[in-house]
């Protein structure tokens, strides 16, 4: 059994990649590392196939068809089941997600918790740098709205920074997954929470991108907001 895999998705990330891959080996050189890439085109490809060259523990999924966030972490999930890691985490490639952080979310697991969430809003207090106001808000106000609306117990229901316990991934039917986009994230928690999954947060610094474009629109917002409501009608969250 390998013990832990880090899935990271990209689309035209060749400015961070090169960088995120690195900092993530010079944490722990026996980690593994998944791309899925969703066909970039901006050289992103060919520079992870270079560094396969020099680090055995990195792979590389291209995918071409049904593209989208939620479609790569299931293709990444559904991968690194078939190998057998004990321990599946989410993270972005362009540094939000600080790699010193994922030992804390591997020991949260390791200690207990079949769900470990890096968490921005931890007790309402915000761990955002960079972000203009309107974002921020945005998603201050989205991740309040979700635990409002379901009562999931989690302050940062739409966290990307995640570090699952093989068990969880094993019980959840990808194929029955409605979104793909920002409520993927959300929908990914709730599925935990109500097979009664151990959740834990973990507070993290956020940091914004300085290097690419950030992929999040008003369509992906929009998923989101109305995604949950239609959760809550059609008898997802708890009684």
């Amino acid at each position: 059994m390998q013990q832990a895999l880090i899935i990271i998705p990209t689309l035209n990330e060749v400015e961070n990649i090169h960088a995120i891959i690195n900092a993530v080996f010079t944490i722990n050189a026996n980690y593994h590392i998944l791309i899925v890439d969703d066909n970039s085109t901006d050289g992103t490809i060919k520079a992870i196939q270079q560094l396969q060259h020099t680090n055995s523990n990195l792979y590389l999924e291209i995918r071409t068809q049904n593209r989208g966030l939620g479609k790569a972490y299931i293709h990444g999930f559904l991968w690194a089941l078939k190998k057998d890691y004990e321990y599946i985490l989410e993270m972005d490639a362009d540094f939000s997600h600080n790699p010193k952080d994922i030992p804390r979310l591997i020991n949260a697991c390791e200690q207990g918790a079949d769900l470990a969430i890096g968490s921005r809003y931890i007790n309402n207090k915000i761990n955002v740098i960079n972000w203009d106001f309107k974002r921020l808000i945005l998603s201050y106000t989205a991740s309040k709205y979700v635990k409002f609306v379901t009562g999931i117990p989690v302050f940062d229901t739409t966290a990307g920074f995640i570090c699952y316990k093989k068990r969880v991934l094993e019980s959840i039917d990808f194929s029955n997954i409605r979104f793909t986009g920002y409520a993927f994230q959300i929908e990914m928690k709730f599925k935990a929470w109500l097979r009664n999954f151990s959740i834990q947060e973990v507070a993290i610094i956020f940091t914004d991108r300085t290097k690419g474009t950030s992929k999040l629109d008003s369509s992906i917002i929009s998923e989101a907001i109305f995604g949950v409501i239609k959760m809550k009608f059609k008898g997802l969250t708890k009684k």
